[in-house]
């Protein structure tokens, strides 16, 4: 099989399905609007049973009458030049536990080290019940006019339960040695390979990235031997869903290119196609990709979320700036977990896809006071729909997101303001750096204001507090080594800070009012940052507020009545509040319009996509 470029579009769940599992134009639109320059588009996993599900919204091929929605969709990416991989997957113990009527099977009964149902360990019934399901896929994935076939043989799925000795606990034929461990899986892509006539891939998990998970020998091996039985090629990935989930996602706090690497050093034992794939979202990624590590395919998921055309653009048939993937998880895995779908924090319009960008009827001139994310995003908008932008911003471009990249592992966070600023030049927008005020604004010029002003801390009544540090803190220049520290507030800011602040050497007290700490922070990173917390042996204090100060003490109450002393510095970091200073001279002067963190304080998502929104709508 040829495809007419080297890259494929990874799985990627979306979450549009209405619990029925069934296709609907969501999905059509999405695949279809990614479909145009890629060589072939992988749909997310596809459940072969409906108590298999990992989300409730999730895309079924469990039942014969799925095959025309699923053919409807083959159809329409084909039509744009691609062909369509089927991802089946089996999640064993990994099946959702809030979904009713899901069950869980495993090579184990060891429940999932990070949360999930405890599963039965399969018997040689259980097994061939599921090749069954796998086969019965497979068959119906041809059908519908798919043109390859994926196993999930990685990730800590249910294959990878039977491969990886770190889960397989059995002590009969189905486990111990690597070739007792790999015999069931293997039945399953012997089957499946016996009843379609389609090339069939597998995906693997190059190594598991645990101590006694899968390595890199046993997956060469397993790929030797599959070579031999006829596999098409192998998708090779890092990480388990299971114990290891920031390298199953790429997620910014592990570094890129580790499952390069890996599928390097397996290209050289093997003789089939590999695919590249793990946090591929530049033209740097793929020239690398392509020129020193010779891949043969190249597997983009995430980075086609934020922007459709990113192979569009790499190749040169589509112009512009590529949005870029800021590799944060928050909008992609954010949005499926809650039941939204899949969103994205930098691109307002996933799941949206054929909304048009409607140029307005008349040409307005508009006046926007803030470049933050919330005022960036709307200058672009309006200006794409036609009107004439006046941009003002007293500070630092980018407002205050410039902190948000500030904190460790998160770096990948200032691509988004290196994009609005090349964007803002090609558009020809200008920015006028000036505390602009309100007389300037009414005086016939602006047919409206957009205010973008962001928001300010909330500073708690503690008595006693007069100096003190807030998130500005974190930059190199301002940042102390070796002090004693006590941080107010716990939630995504404050915990954020202390991250920073330990990598400096210092002793960190953070006190948080509520039960939990780093509210509001994504999961992988609040899971991470907090065990780093621990190691270090940050104090946090929760359902505990600070009572008073005096000098260098600070005196606690609640949950822990203690008195914290030798404080070098205090950190307030508890909430934020809007701000808009100019609304009430220009209300009932001009329309006035807030976006972003001025109309209510929320995340760099909620900024980007109410900015959209709002401009769409003047």
């Amino acid at each position: 099989m040829q495809l007419k470029n080297q890259f494929i579009m990874a799985p990627v769940k979306l979450g549009f399905s209405e619990n029925n599992g069934e296709i609907n134009q969501k999905h059509i639109n999405f695949y279809k609007r990614r479909s145009a320059y890629i060589g072939a588009v992988t749909l997310e996993p596809l459940y072969l049973d409906k108590g298999l599900r990992e989300i409730p919204t999730q895309i079924g091929i469990d039942d014969d009458n799925k095959i025309e929605g699923l053919e409807r969709l083959a159809e329409q990416i084909h039509r744009e030049g691609a062909k369509v991989i089927a991802h089946l997957n089996h999640p064993g113990r990994m099946a959702n536990p809030k979904l009713p009527g899901n069950y869980f099977l495993s090579s184990t009964d060891k429940p999932c080290e990070n949360g999930g149902a405890t599963p039965k360990r399969m018997n040689e019934e259980d097994m061939e019940k599921v090749r069954k399901l796998f086969v019965e896929g497979a068959l119906r994935s041809e059908k519908a006019g798919f043109d390859i076939i994926e196993l999930q043989f990685g990730h800590g799925y249910l294959l990878a339960q039977f491969l990886s000795k770190e889960v397989n606990d059995r002590n009969d034929e189905f486990g111990g040695t690597f070739e007792n461990r790999l015999r069931f899986p293997l039945s399953v892509f012997n089957a499946v390979k016996r009843s379609v006539n389609i090339p069939v891939i597998v995906r693997v998990s190059a190594e598991e990235m645990t101590p006694g998970g899968i390595k890199i020998d046993e997956t060469i091996k397993l790929l030797k031997i599959l070579e031999d039985k006829g596999v098409a090629a192998a998708h090779i990935s890092t990480g388990t869903v299971c114990s290891t989930p920031p390298w199953y996602f790429q997620h910014m706090f592990v570094p890129k290119g580790k499952s390069w690497n890996f599928a390097s050093v397996i290209k050289k034992g093997v003789n089939i196609p590999l695919i590249f794939v793990g946090r591929v979202n530049s033209i740097k990624d793929i020239n690398l990709l392509k020129d020193e590590f010779k891949a043969d395919y190249i597997s983009v998921g995430r980075a086609m979320v934020a922007d459709p055309d990113f192979i569009g653009k790499y190749e040169q048939k589509v112009f512009g700036n590529i949005r870029p993937c800021l590799a944060c998880s928050e909008g992609c895995l954010g949005g499926v977990r809650s039941g939204r779908g899949l969103g994205c924090v930098v691109n307002p319009v996933v799941g949206r896809e054929y909304e048009p960008i409607l140029k307005a009827e008349k040409k307005k001139r508009f006046a926007i006071v803030g470049a933050g994310l919330a005022g960036l995003e709307t200058a672009l908008t309006l200006k794409a729909r036609g009107h004439e932008v006046t941009l003002y911003e007293k500070g630092e471009f980018g407002g205050q997101f410039n902190l948000a990249w500030l904190p460790p592992n998160k770096e990948s966070l200032k691509e988004i303001i290196d994009y609005y600023s090349d964007e803002l030049e090609q558009d020809g927008i200008s920015i006028i750096h000036k505390d602009v005020e309100a007389p300037e604004l009414i005086n016939g010029k602006f047919d409206g204001v957009i205010l973008a002003t962001g928001a300010v801390p909330v500073v708690p009544p503690i008595k006693g507090l007069s100096e003190y540090f807030w998130a500005e803190f974190m930059h190199e220049e301002n940042i102390p080594e070796n002090k004693k520290i006590v941080v107010i507030g716990g939630g995504l800011i404050g915990i954020e800070i202390t991250s920073r602040l330990i990598d400096k050497n210092n002793e960190v007290f953070v006190v948080e009012m509520l039960e939990e700490a780093a509210r509001g922070m994504e999961m992988i990173e609040k899971t991470m940052t907090l065990k780093k917390l621990k190691l270090k042996n940050v104090n946090i204090y929760t359902d505990t507020k600070a009572d008073e100060i005096d000098g260098n003490k600070i005196y606690l109450k609640g949950r822990h009545d203690i008195i914290i002393e030798d404080i070098d510095h205090f950190v307030v970091a508890t909430g934020m509040k809007s701000y808009v200073p100019l609304f009430d001279q220009l209300n009932n002067k001009t329309p006035v319009h807030l976006v972003g963190d001025a109309k209510m304080v929320g995340k760099a998502q909620d900024a980007i996509h109410d900015g959209y929104f709002t401009a769409m709508e003047l």
